[in-house]
């Protein structure tokens, strides 16, 4: 696929950002300044600061002397940064890689995008219009690379659409700043009467090497797409992602729904031709107020049934609140697995039935509840009650080992063994009466003990001796010991589970 790129650059940033919270500063004079060696320096401006004469990295004090009624806010370091994330992060709805280009820009991947609007100018007037609309002073342009359609939104024609492979053409007649150089390589261009790319962009590449140095011509390569230059996304796509933009505002449950089932319908194609199933999936609607809202889904298992996941979906559609109306849907599979297409079986190690109805009912329990109302566990390759099991990573993982059998285990296990009170009378011999939670209990019934020693490979300590017990009530508990009756002190008793 031919690679396309937008730029974007915002002429005003912090000062329009500023703008837009406190409506009163529009058309106002006002700067954003910071401390610098005991003087107060300009950092950001606004265009009616502009237009009397003040600049960046002005000193306040002449600043002022220049317009008296000038306003003056402080300037936060990093405010920048988290305000281009944000808005890259609005601009997903326009492609699935937007990534920042500090101090003041953004690019925007839009290689396979522009179709959905029709065509590439319209894509870059939608997207202008959505910034300008909320009130930011932006500059814009498309080509074939990150580096011409950088040059050309900041020194070209705004809102030009560079055709492609025309990126040589494009930078000709633009500044040397143009291809993004350090400021001492352009000023000595400047005194060499280097004024434009095309005075020595055909310039050998050894005396551009012993005049510029070597970022020069990287500079160059990555505009004309002969160097590589990647785009660090704000947010790594998906590996299947669906995108469905609306012709008209969507307002109405049926219409959210309608385009579920289409994206849907589109994603199990493609996971069923790559043999895959998702896991996690989720659902974005961008609203035209600029607020995205999304809801998610999970399963224990690798599935691509559209009914299935769209039931899913369905119990949590009502928190999509379309407000105006929403003007795109996306979904996305973020996590996916192998999927066998005979839907392999659940985790019954006989093979009695299929997981099909039970791997459902396990999800829609799941999606309502939360996914940690439902715990699996595995047998483990240890003998230490605590460490014997573990939980499984899906419905279907099969155990390495078996359910051990020649020794009965409780239903429930605590977390943490807790301390009991009890009466024993001799020592090996199981209690007659036990304290747990302030309760006394009585022992009807008791066997063992099971001795358990700890894995002298993992840490050290006392063995347990493991007795079941049945009290007068019929509830039956785990038990143990902890140490020997050998006179150097009284052993500890704990509770450590329960059975049914």
């Amino acid at each position: 696929m031919m690679k396309r790129y937008v730029a974007i650059a915002f002429r005003h940033l912090l000062t329009d950002d500023l703008a837009i919270h406190r409506p009163e500063l529009r058309g106002k004079a006002f700067v954003l300044a910071a401390p610098e060696r005991g003087r107060m320096v300009i950092r950001a401006l606004s265009p009616g600061a502009a237009a009397e004469g003040v600049t960046v990295n002005m000193v306040l004090a002449d600043a002022r002397a220049l317009y008296p009624d000038l306003e003056v806010f402080d300037y936060e370091p990093h405010r920048a940064e988290k305000l281009l994330k944000r808005l890259a992060e609005q601009c997903l709805r326009y492609t699935p890689m937007a990534g920042v280009d500090l101090p003041d820009g953004l690019i925007l991947d839009a290689s396979g995008c522009t179709h959905l609007w029709k065509g590439e100018r319209p894509y870059m007037g939608e997207i202008a219009g959505k910034l300008k609309g909320a009130g930011y002073d932006v500059r814009m342009a498309m080509a074939d690379t990150i580096g011409t359609a950088w040059a050309v939104a900041r020194y070209g024609t705004d809102g030009a659409v560079v055709a492609p492979g025309g990126q040589l053409a494009a930078l000709m007649p633009l500044p040397p700043a143009a291809l993004r150089l350090d400021r001492a390589i352009t000023e000595r261009m400047q005194k060499l009467g280097l004024t434009h790319i095309g005075d020595f962009i055909g310039m050998p590449r050894t005396v551009l090497r012993r005049r510029f140095g070597e970022q020069l011509l990287n500079r160059i390569g990555q505009a004309l797409g002969t160097s590589p230059e990647p785009l660090e996304p704000v947010r790594p796509p998906a590996p299947y992602a669906e995108r469905l933009p609306c012709l008209e505002p969507v307002r109405t449950r049926k219409a959210i729904e309608m385009a579920l089932e289409t994206l849907l319908e589109m994603l199990t194609r493609n996971l069923l031709e790559d043999g895959m199933g998702l896991r996690k999936a989720v659902f974005r609607s961008f609203r035209i107020d600029g607020k995205v809202q999304q809801i998610q889904i999970g399963t224990g298992r690798p599935s691509r049934d559209r009914h299935h996941l769209f039931r899913l979906f369905g119990e949590k559609i009502g928190t999509i609140a379309p407000g105006l109306g929403i003007e795109l849907f996306i979904l996305e599979a973020p996590v996916v697995e192998d999927l066998d297409a005979r839907q392999e079986k659940l985790w019954n190690d006989g093979g009695v039935y299929e997981s099909t109805e039970i791997g459902n009912l396990l999800d829609r329990i799941a999606t309502r509840a939360g996914h940690d109302a439902i715990r699996r566990y595995l047998p483990d390759e240890h003998h230490w009650p605590e460490r014997s099991i573990r939980p499984a990573t899906s419905y279907d993982e099969r155990p390495a080992i078996p359910w051990p059998i020649d020794e009965p285990r409780p239903i429930y296990l605590l977390p943490e063994p807790e301390p009991i009170r009890v009466s024993a009378p001799v020592p090996d011999y199981p209690p007659m009466v036990f304290v747990y939670k302030g309760k006394r209990h009585k022992v009807k019934k008791a066997d063992g003990p099971e001795r358990i020693e700890r894995e002298w490979w993992i840490e050290t300590g006392p063995q347990r001796d493991y007795y079941r017990v049945e009290d007068e009530e019929g509830a039956r508990y785990w038990l143990f010991r902890s140490g020997h009756y050998d006179g150097e002190g009284e052993p500890e008793w704990f509770m450590h589970g329960f059975f049914a």
